[in-house]
């Protein structure tokens, strides 16, 4: 078997429900080369339901753990559970356009040598799904969609290469973008801190806030990679009970992202842009820690070293005026059925 789509979840069964709706519509059944696992990290509510339903038009490798593993266990439980060659973590509230896994297969068949894929999505918010039927039908996405990533050149590139700001504003941090060779991974899980991936704490680790980089950064450093620029997903703005903590994410962890990737490879002249790009939001995001400690993420941070490390790097200082154009461009953009955004780096879904 090619391919394994796997997606951990956990008390999320109205966005799982359109994540799978979205797999059915691939006309899974239909020869193409993959299996989906699901690793229901006990849930509450009626997430086993929704599985049951997709189940009687798709097959599903379902697994309801015991007890709350906690979410790094459930990452790993998940690919685990895989059999195919290459694995697609997917987000339970993400989507897949009808032709992702036809080309996902294609491109692993013709890229035998090629370990790790890097897919482009689509941008949407979590309010213009639910505002429709559910289990949402993708025929009701907008015309034009804000991608991921800009229109950047297809093709193999190193696996270090698509640490670039051009390709992944986040420096691979959104897990639903990459699909990987399985034996890559299980071969690198033990770079994982245990007692950290063990804290139940949210994002009190880098290994509990981005594990799949940690892995990553040590089984694909010197892999053959392949980025793929035409979205085959739409990810959800809105859905994420961690936005809290998005200043925490923005301007500490990615910045620990980039530090492993430089312990892996990364030229020095590369990581410091990276790290100045990452720090566009610096001021607003640490004025939030401070002030919404309770919630923020503050209690893993010190916050004067934070600031002495980051005030070496230009855009730390104009990320106030950075602030202030994405608030008014925000103001701007209204996604409508058949109607295009205002983004920049708009494009059509084919």
């Amino acid at each position: 078997m090619k391919l394994s789509v796997c997606i951990p979840t956990y008390n999320r069964a109205k966005y799982l429900a359109n994540c799978l709706q979205s797999i059915i519509f691939n006309n899974i059944n239909n020869n193409i080369d993959c299996e989906v696992c699901v690793s229901d990290n006990c849930s509450t509510d009626n997430t086993e339901d929704v599985v049951l339903n997709a189940q009687n038009s798709i097959n599903i490798k379902y697994h309801k753990n015991k007890k709350n593993e906690g979410r790094v266990k459930n990452y790993l439980n998940v690919v685990n559970m895989a059999e195919g060659e290459y694995v697609w973590l997917l987000g339970d509230d993400d989507l897949l356009l009808p032709h992702a896994l036809t080309k996902i297969v294609s491109l692993i068949k013709e890229n035998k040598d090629v370990d790790f894929f890097y897919v482009n999505s689509f941008n949407l918010s979590t309010e213009y799904v639910l505002s429709f039927p559910q289990p949402f039908n993708i025929r009701n996405l907008p015309v034009k969609l804000a991608p991921f990533s800009c229109p950047s050149e297809e093709g193999k590139r190193s696996f270090i290469s698509l640490v670039n700001p051009k390709i992944s504003s986040d420096f691979m941090g959104a897990m639903f973008l990459a699909v990987f060779r399985k034996n890559n991974w299980i071969r690198n899980t033990d770079a994982l801190n245990v007692d950290a991936i063990m804290d139940n704490r949210t994002f009190s680790h880098f290994d509990n806030t981005f594990p799949h980089l940690k892995i990553f950064t040590r089984a694909f450093a010197n892999s053959e990679a392949y980025f793929f620029p035409s979205p085959l997903t739409v990810n959800l703005s809105g859905a994420r009970e961690w936005s809290p903590m998005s200043p925490l994410i923005n301007i500490v962890r990615l910045i620990e992202a980039l530090n492993e990737y430089r312990k892996n490879g990364l030229p020095w002249f590369q990581y410091y842009k990276c790290k100045n790009f990452a720090l566009r939001t610096f001021w607003p995001d640490y004025i939030r820690l401070i002030l919404n400690r309770k919630e923020s993420g503050y209690e893993y941070i010190n916050p004067i070293t934070l600031l002495l490390n980051s005030l070496l790097f230009p855009y730390s200082y104009l990320s106030p005026l950075y602030y202030f154009f994405q608030k008014i461009k925000k103001k701007d953009v209204v996604i409508l059925p058949n109607k295009s955004s205002s983004d920049d780096c708009e494009q059509r879904i084919k």
